[in-house]
């Protein structure tokens, strides 16, 4: 359950509204990237990993727990807000990809907090099934 909690936690920090100029090419950061969350406060497990999918600015959730959802936007900028929930806990992350790697913060409520790492693992364009 606290997995589940984190990665939405991760998922919130990726979805804030973005509101800066876009510098990059649209679809720019399309690919399936991993993703690592690291807890640094709270009663959450040390360590996540988790596979999220990238189409044209929208994040999608390719691997993960049953009943997590994830709904994030990835500016062309790189900019990341996205926002998880499982049952009724929530998080929220925030948070900058660039080129092929990527950082940021994330947080569930006050059960948890730390930071996220992230690697492009395919640079083909995710399809939308």
């Amino acid at each position: 359950m606290l997995k589940s909690i984190a990665l939405a936690a991760l998922a919130a920090g990726l979805s804030l509204p973005i509101c800066a100029a876009a510098f990059a090419e649209p679809g720019t950061h399309n690919g399936t990237w991993a993703v690592e969350l690291v807890t640094e406060s709270g009663l959450c497990s040390a360590r996540y990993n988790y596979a999220l999918a990238i189409r044209e600015g929208q994040v999608q959730l390719v691997s993960g727990s049953a009943g997590v959802r994830v709904n994030g936007h990835v500016g062309a900028d790189g900019l990341v807000g996205l926002s998880v929930s499982n049952g009724t806990a929530t998080g929220t992350g925030t948070g900058r990809l660039l080129a092929g790697t990527g950082a940021g913060t994330w947080k569930v409520s006050s059960l948890c907090s730390g930071h996220w790492t992230a690697r492009r693992s395919n640079t083909r364009t995710a399809q939308a099934e």
